[in-house]
This record gives structure tokens, sequence and C-alpha cells, in this order.
């Protein structure tokens, strides 16, 4: 741990008395199901975006969060600056922390972003082939996120939706499936085109029944609004922002699905594992999305997914797929803590 001398952390799990992991050990899960796509002959490779806010290390007056001061603009910031390179030297001394951090811990850091938001940034973890590491990954990347805001005196928020009237953070998730040759399915095979359309068609399938994990808190659904960049229908489409499963443009060796729904404050291990069962659901079953939206989304008519806590509990609660990915009783003991 670089931000602690002589600290150090293990990633590890529970296991059952009698032996075996815990039930509800989200490690466990995500390392189940990518066991079952590699007895099909498959290997995820997945990669995580983070969002969040820098805050200042005290609240204003009222006791609310604020964005941190501006050296450069003299006062807070207020106005979009998204991809101004600006606004990242403003915050040059904290992110060279996260990349220290991040090399320390062997964190595969890719690239960093400011957002649609002032004080909103982003960071991009490298595309790995090991699920449990990819979602330690974003575990640890949210740690070193927090503790470099500590040491250049601010705080870091992964809350969904810090701010009335301002973009919500997402985590999105990246997702391409390998075959035993090494080609990327979705895009270097004959049959690509049609499993890219099953592994969409199953994520649409579960998409509702995993809104309490990718929605896990009460602030988490006022993230979810049209026209805000989150989506709020189980859309698909190529190059579209305005949906819940983006193709993103490029050659068929990155062939990919994102996965745009979860906030930033949901668990990274339990949103991915949403996300292989229903590529697995949809690869089982062979189902079709129907046509990419190719317009805006959220004027599409289509169907709204559970956009708040009691919606998203019920959707639980009526769950036909996910149980039998993630284990019916997991489920069942998720709806209880939730609706107490």
């Amino acid at each position: 741990v670089p931000w602690r001398p002589g600290g150090a952390q293990i990633m590890g799990g529970l296991g059952e008395e009698a032996g075996g992991p815990f039930f509800a050990d989200c490690r466990a899960i995500v390392a189940r199901l990518a066991r079952r796509l590699k007895e099909l002959g498959l290997t995820p490779v997945a990669a995580l975006e983070l969002e969040f806010y820098l805050l200042d290390a005290a609240n204003d007056a009222a006791g609310a969060p604020q964005l941190a001061l501006c050296e450069r603009l003299g006062r807070r910031p207020v106005e979009t600056e998204v991809f101004a390179p600006e606004r990242m030297e403003d915050q040059e001394a904290f992110f060279e922390l996260v990349d220290r951090y991040a090399t320390t811990q062997d964190l595969p850091v890719k690239g960093a972003l400011c957002e649609f938001a002032a004080g909103q940034y982003e960071i991009n973890l490298g595309h790995v082939d090991d699920m449990l590491l990819a979602a330690d990954q974003g575990a640890l990347l949210k740690r070193c996120v927090k503790a470099a805001a500590r040491a250049t005196g601010q705080r870091a928020t992964f809350m969904a939706k810090p701010f009335t009237g301002e973009s919500g953070s997402g985590l999105h998730i990246h997702l391409s499936l390998y075959d035993r040759e090494g080609r990327n399915l979705f895009g270097e095979t004959e049959a690509g085109e049609a499993l890219l359309r099953h592994a969409v068609w199953g994520l649409q399938a579960t998409m509702a029944e995993s809104m309490l994990i990718l929605a896990p808190n009460a602030n988490s659904y006022r993230r979810l609004l049209p026209r805000s960049y989150a989506p709020t229908s189980a859309s698909w489409g190529v190059n579209n922002r305005t949906v819940a499963l983006r193709i993103p443009p490029g050659p068929a060796k990155a062939r990919r699905i994102e996965h745009r729904v979860a906030g930033s404050d949901a668990n990274p291990y339990l949103v991915l594992a949403c996300v292989l069962a229903g590529v697995l659901h949809g690869l089982e079953h062979a189902g079709d999305p129907g046509p990419p939206i190719t317009g805006n989304a959220y004027e599409a008519g289509l169907p709204l997914l559970p956009l708040t806590w009691e919606a998203a509990i019920a959707a639980s609660r009526q769950a036909t797929i996910l149980p039998a990915y993630l284990g019916e009783r997991y489920v069942k003991r998720q709806e209880q803590a939730q609706s107490q």
C-alpha cells in the first residue's frame, strides 16, 4: 500500500466452515461464472472505466460538499471543460500520485480524462483476460484514487449522483470473448455478428433483474435520467452513447460490448458478475436483440428499466434468470437486505 509506508493489503474471500466459498462471496461468484465460460472454450476479456468527482476537503458553509479550488481559474470550476488538457493540468499532482500508486500495485491504468461535469474525471483500466483480476483492479483503483485525493488535500467521491443537475458517475464494463485460437469471437470469426447479438440479447434479458446490483443505493437512481448519458432502457447500438449496451467502433480484433448501466458506486465484482451472467445466458439461449438504436435511445419509446429502488427490489424479487447464474440463495438474500 504505497500511501501507507510499511503497509500491505491482501485480496481474499470468505469460505464456508465445511469448505468451499461462502455463497455471498462476490469474488467467488465472478470466478465461478468465468469458469463456466472457460468450459465453453471461451475466454472473457474485460476492462473497467470509473468516473468520479474531486471535492474540496472541507464542506461549504451549509455543510454540503463542494468542488476543489482551481488555481488556474482563481475559483471553483463551474463550467464544462470536457476533454480539456488544462483541466487535467489543474490536477497534475493528483494524477501523478494515482499513476505512482497504480504502478506500485500493478494496475494497468491506460488513460484518464476530464468528464462532462466540472470536477468530474474518468480513469480507464486496460483489458485483462482474468475476470477476478479485472474486478480486483477496479476495487484497488478506487482505493488508489481516494488515497491520492487525500494526499493532495482533496476528497474523491464515487457517488452515482453527488450533485443535482450535474452528470452522474458511471462504472462502464468493456467485454469481449476470445476462442481457443485467440480470436475475438465477436469480430474475427464467421459467426461473430450473430454471437455478438446473442450476447447483447442476454444482457438485455437480465438487465432489469440486475438493477439492484447495478444501482445499489438510493442515490444511484438519481443518475438514471433521460438525456443524461445514463441509460434508462435496455437499448443497444453502435457507437451510441444514449444506449445501455454500446458497441464501440474499431477493428475486428477490438470488437466488444460496453455495458453502461452501473453507477460508480456499485460493487465492481457484482457488476462484472451480472455482465458475465447476461453474456452466458445469451450464448446459451441464442436470442436476438432486434435492430440497434441509430438515434436517440431516450426517444425510442422502449420499456424503461426499474428506475427506482422499490422497482429494482421488485424486479429482483421476480427474477427468473439471474438466480441460475449468481445463485438463488444470494439473489434472495440481496432482496431481503435491500428491503429491510
